[in-house]
Parts: C-alpha cells; sequence; structure tokens
C-alpha cells in the first residue's frame, strides 16, 4: 500500500503475518491496505505524524543478516525523541561504527526502526537514506 506522509509516499508492505518493509516511494497516489498488517501500520504512522500515543507495533519481519537484525533490534531500544550516536551503538554491539552505519542505512522498515534517531560522534545528523531534510523533520517531531 501507499500511505502519504509529511516526508513523502511511504510504500508499506507486509507478508501477511508481519511488515517487512516501510520505504519511501516516488508513488504519489494514495492506496488502501490489503491486510491487517498494513492498515495496523498506517493506523501507527498516523499516530506518529499527529503526535499522538502510539498503537501497538504490528509485527516486524525485517530481511537481512543476523547482524543487521541485531542492529535493527538495538535501534528498536532508542526511546522517542532520544538519539544515539554510531560509535555508542558500536561499543554496545562491539563493532565498528561503520559496520553499524551500512546496517542503519540497510534499514528496510524506515520510521518504525527508528535509523532516524543515530546521529554522528559529534551531535551532527549524519546521513539519512531519505534526506537530512526528513531526518530533521522526524527528529523534530520526536522532540
Amino acid at each position: 500500500m501507499v500511505y502519504i506522509s509529511p516526508i513523502g509516499p511511504l510504500h508499506i508492505k507486509s507478508d501477511g503475518t508481519a511488515l517487512i518493509s516501510l520505504k519511501l516511494t516516488s508513488q504519489a497516489i494514495p492506496t488502501k491496505p490489503s491486510d491487517c498488517i498494513e492498515e495496523a501500520t498506517a493506523a501507527w504512522l498516523d499516530a506518529y505524524f499527529a503526535n499522538k500515543p502510539l498503537p501497538p507495533l504490528p509485527g516486524l519481519n525485517p530481511s537481512g543478516s543476523e547482524f543487521r537484525r541485531a542492529v535493527w533490534r538495538e535501534l528498536l531500544t532508542i526511546p522517542y525523541g532520544a538519539t544515539i550516536s554510531y560509535g555508542t551503538l558500536a561499543k554496545r554491539l562491539r563493532t565498528s561504527a561503520r559496520a553499524i552505519g551500512g546496517a542503519v542505512g540497510a534499514n528496510p522498515i524506515a520510521i518504525i526502526i527508528p535509523c532516524h534517531r543515530v546521529i554522528a560522534s559529534d551531535g551532527s545528523i549524519g546521513g539519512y537514506a531519505y534526506g537530512i531534510p526528513a531526518k530533521e523533520f522526524l527528529l523534530r517531531i520526536e522532540q
């Protein structure tokens, strides 16, 4: 399904039992959910962008290596409104900041797996797969 968000259209993809992808897309025409996972994801996004209490997350099943999945699980522990550096994540997972950056950049479930909450060690925004303005917007609405 395509969900129209303040940062652009988002393509929501489910395998019927869990959310497998949430990415920006160029398709600007909204479409209806095809299952309850897509519907729950859209409801979560509605609340998130309206800065309202978040409903429970749908099940998540991102595809990736065990290392990437470990990084994405760690991202889910970053509290709403908080940030963490690539270096701090690297220390937690006993790896390099570069490896963390690769996993963060490959996150297939944007926003819900909050890769936008990872910043550079000097406190600067750092990169974001969907552009710095989108990352700044997401961090700003969480403040």
